[in-house]
């Protein structure tokens, strides 16, 4: 057990809202980095809010990395958040008292309308952004920029009627998350940030807890491929998508494809009737999963986190990263027009990887 552990029934001097298993991973990682510090071992500990998606699998993955939070000695408190119209209402009723007490608020998805809604609640004078993807980039140099929080794929788009009533909440939400004389931000993040905005305070993830706590792995001769869901948020084409996996398996040998956890179950058909992949559904985030091995020498993936991710969770094993670009052919038409240079600078800023041209179907 981590010396950091929390005792259960005191006040939480921090609070975590997570919604997906990479965000609570990297609460993990960021409570393990603070674990020496006085005040973690003499407060009320780290009390953990799951708020609970709706899909299967993430709630799978959600309940696993939720037991090793546990193990770490961490309060986890899970939230049906989305278990019906009176959920929110009911949720937010029963964290009203925690919100108000915590002196620290830990947070993974700053796009969220249900953590943008919780931040207009607390009074707390810390507040932590850890990852939740490549999204942190575009949060980042929103906040630089003073822009309002949207996601990248989203951007360009007309804000919708829903977009429009929650406007005040995001706003409010934005104002908390900008530093002052009265506030604290950090920013904890593997990713690559170019532009700090001004008083933030940004600290690197190192995957030190993942390193210490699994590993090192068993590594197999041939490649693994890494799945997207940019078919599914309506980046690219799905037609192109599998063309693409089919060819990058073909030409460097790949026998398994993890899927990403929103992948359709139809996409996830197609591509093992089509590629004769074994599709790998993880119960547990892939940093983990490739930590635990057996894993391939060579991890193949498209422009996504985890090629930040996956070198730092491996540094000092053999295993080697490779990453595809996106062909602009394979966009969709109602593609954000900032996809491309988007999805570009995840791939060229990425350290330690090997960079691979767009493949062309055969």
């Amino acid at each position: 057990m981590s010396p950091h552990a929390g005792t259960a029934g005191l006040t939480p001097h921090t609070l975590a809202f997570v919604e997906s298993p990479v965000q609570l991973l990297n609460v993990l990682e960021w409570a393990h980095l603070r674990a020496p510090r006085a005040e973690e071992a003499s407060g009320g500990g780290l009390t953990l809010v799951v708020l609970s998606p709706t899909d299967p699998m993430t709630r799978g993955q959600l309940r696993r990395m939720a037991d090793l939070a546990r193990d770490e000695g961490h309060t986890v408190r899970w939230e049906e958040a989305r278990g019906g119209p009176l959920a929110p209402f009911q949720t937010i009723g029963g964290l009203t008292r925690l919100l108000r007490r915590a002196d620290r608020i830990v947070m993974g998805d700053p796009f969220s309308r249900y953590v943008q809604l919780l931040l207009t609640i607390t009074k707390a004078r810390e507040l932590v952004v850890v990852d939740d993807g490549t999204a942190t980039m575009e949060f980042v140099a929103q906040l630089a920029s003073g822009e309002r929080l949207v996601r990248w794929h989203r951007k360009g788009g007309r804000p919708g009627p829903r977009d429009l009533i929650f406007a005040p909440v995001s706003s409010a939400a934005r104002r908390r998350l900008t530093p002052g004389a009265r506030r604290k931000v950090e920013i904890f993040s593997s990713m690559p940030i170019e532009t700090t905005p001004e008083g933030v305070t940004i600290t690197a993830n190192a995957f030190a807890w993942t390193r210490a706590t699994f590993g090192p792995p068993r590594i197999t001769k041939g490649a693994d491929l890494v799945g997207t869901s940019l078919v599914e948020t309506g980046v690219v084409d799905n037609d192109r998508y599998l063309e693409a996996v089919a060819t990058l398996a073909k030409t460097h040998g790949a026998t398994r494809y993890f899927a990403h956890r929103r992948e359709s179950t139809e996409k996830l058909h197609r591509l093992a009737v089509e590629t004769d992949l074994e599709i790998v559904r993880p119960d547990l985030p892939l940093e983990l999963i490739a930590r635990r091995g057996p894993i391939g020498r060579t991890i193949l993936s498209f422009p996504s986190t985890v090629v930040h991710t996956l070198p730092l969770a491996l540094v000092g094993t053999e295993v080697r990263v490779a990453v595809c670009d996106i062909d602009p052919a394979w966009l969709t038409e109602n593609a954000s027009p900032r996809a491309q240079g988007f999805l570009s600078g995840v791939t060229g800023t990425a350290r330690d990887v090997h960079r691979l041209s767009a493949v062309t179907a055969a």
